[in-house]
């Protein structure tokens, strides 16, 4: 006898007889859920609807969400890279262009300190004339705010000093003021004193970097000049880099804080409003975007000036100097975002649940309508785990069509919300998890179909 004749009659090894007959229990069971899906195509169609649903809501609102976290974080991001801005909420507290140059050589972990003036002027070209933003600030702009110019120049150290009356506007006034012509070298009348345009920002985007776009730069001397008022509204620092940025934070509030006396300020005040204690808050991380009130020299325009003493929600005077860091807004509005797409994908979760209650219901009326069809399977020998696998397989397959139609709808849905302006940001990791949730709810509400399934007895079920 051959050595292959011998291998063929030699006995199985037992292992492999039970992995052969687990495989082809599974592999009937999965055969069975299938045909008992198709089957019923209506029922199986309005079950994995309900799935979609869920998915494509998780899908979209959380996209939604991530789309805003986005756009909040690229609108301070587009201000720069390890900014601090220093800004005066009360006229008792007054700042000036030499503090940038004081904090320079005071302060090892900034690498400049810029000055800035801002104001609303009338702007003139030709017969054209509209109420534009005036931004005030030194040759430093371009390296601090990360902001080149996409035609001429920006202007220099020299303009500064001299006060020479150039300005570099942003790309939208190009439009709005030349109505498209070439700005270099035009003459433009700033509350009727003459400058002439030598640069040209790049587009940053609407809304983005404090609407820059629709801003005209001017040298700050020029800018003061104009306003007739030689204050600052605000000076912005950079750190020299990302972990020296609250360094920074702290030891610039010491210095004003010791410079201006701004503790026995804040109690003086405190004492006079009847608050207690000393609410000094110049590490306060507040953000103050507009300002409606104005002093100076008496000219037709007014440099932007901090709002009025306001008490503080009852908890003291409100923050006289605040030293923000951006980096710590863009940290603490991304955490904010993410808070609210946790609750929109909850919110969007109950849809999911009651796809799963869809499922569970649907699975019960199968078990009824099939009882002889279990009877008979279980008449048969088919054990009380079989039946099990057969109903979760018909529940996982419910599952998985209605997620995978649900991740298609939920992709479209967000293109379509983009199609109309609002930034909607598909991420794997909601993908994943509305993926995973409605496979998972799938299968914990086919749990109990299955297990009725598979306790019935085989002569009352082909008795019914």
């Amino acid at each position: 006898m051959s050595i292959s004749t011998q291998a063929a009659l030699a006995p199985e090894r037992p292992w492999r007889v039970a992995a052969r007959g687990i495989w082809t229990r599974m592999a009937f069971g999965f055969e069975m859920a299938l045909g008992g899906v198709l089957t019923n195509r209506l029922r199986s169609a309005i079950t994995v609807i309900g799935v979609t649903i869920g998915v494509a809501s998780v899908v979209s609102l959380v996209g939604i969400g991530e789309g805003a976290r986005l756009a909040i974080v690229r609108q301070f991001e587009s201000l720069g890279t390890n900014l601090i801005k220093i800004e005066s909420h009360h006229m008792r507290v007054q700042l000036k262009a030499e503090d940038a140059v004081h904090l320079e050589a005071r302060v090892p972990t900034i690498t400049k300190a810029m000055p800035v003036v801002k104001a609303d002027a009338l702007v003139k070209w030709r017969r054209r004339a509209e109420k534009m933003k005036i931004l005030g600030a030194t040759e430093d702009f371009p390296a601090l705010r990360e902001h080149d110019v996409i035609a001429g120049r920006f202007f220099s150290h020299l303009h500064v000093t001299e006060r020479l009356r150039v300005a570099v506007v942003g790309f939208n006034v190009v439009n709005r003021l030349f109505e498209g012509r070439a700005p270099i070298g035009q003459r433009i009348y700033i509350e009727g004193q003459r400058f002439t345009v030598i640069g040209v920002l790049e587009p940053k985007g609407e809304g983005m970097a404090d609407d820059i776009d629709n801003k005209v730069v001017l040298p700050l001397t020029a800018a003061q000049r104009l306003t007739r008022n030689y204050l600052v509204n605000e000076i912005w620092t950079q750190g020299v880099s990302r972990e020296a940025v609250d360094a920074a934070v702290v030891q610039i509030s010491r210095i004003y804080t010791k410079r201006l006396g701004l503790d026995r300020i804040q109690a003086e005040e405190g004492r006079r409003k009847g608050f207690p204690g000393d609410p000094f808050g110049a590490y306060e991380r507040r953000y103050f975007m507009e300002y409606g009130y104005g002093y100076g020299g008496g000219g037709s325009v007014r440099m932007e000036s901090p709002k009025p003493y306001e008490k503080d929600k009852g908890l003291g005077p409100a923050t006289m100097l605040s030293v923000t860091s951006m980096n710590e807004l863009v940290k603490e509005a991304s955490q904010a975002n993410r808070v609210m797409t946790l609750m929109l994908g909850a919110i969007a979760g109950v849809s999911l649940l009651v796809g799963g209650l869809g499922i569970m219901n649907i699975m019960l009326v199968s078990v009824t309508e099939r009882t002889s069809e279990i009877g008979l399977r279980k008449a048969f020998g088919a054990k009380r785990g079989d039946l099990i696998f057969q109903f979760l397989v018909e529940a996982f397959l419910l599952s998985v069509f209605g997620a995978i139609l649900g991740l298609l709808l939920g992709f479209a849905g967000c293109h379509a919300i983009g199609s109309y302006g609002i930034e909607a940001e598909v991420t794997w990791n909601a993908c994943w998890v509305a993926l995973a949730s409605a496979l998972g709810i799938g299968l914990l509400f086919g749990v109990y179909p299955a297990y009725q399934a598979s306790g019935l007895s085989p002569v009352e079920a082909l008795r019914q």
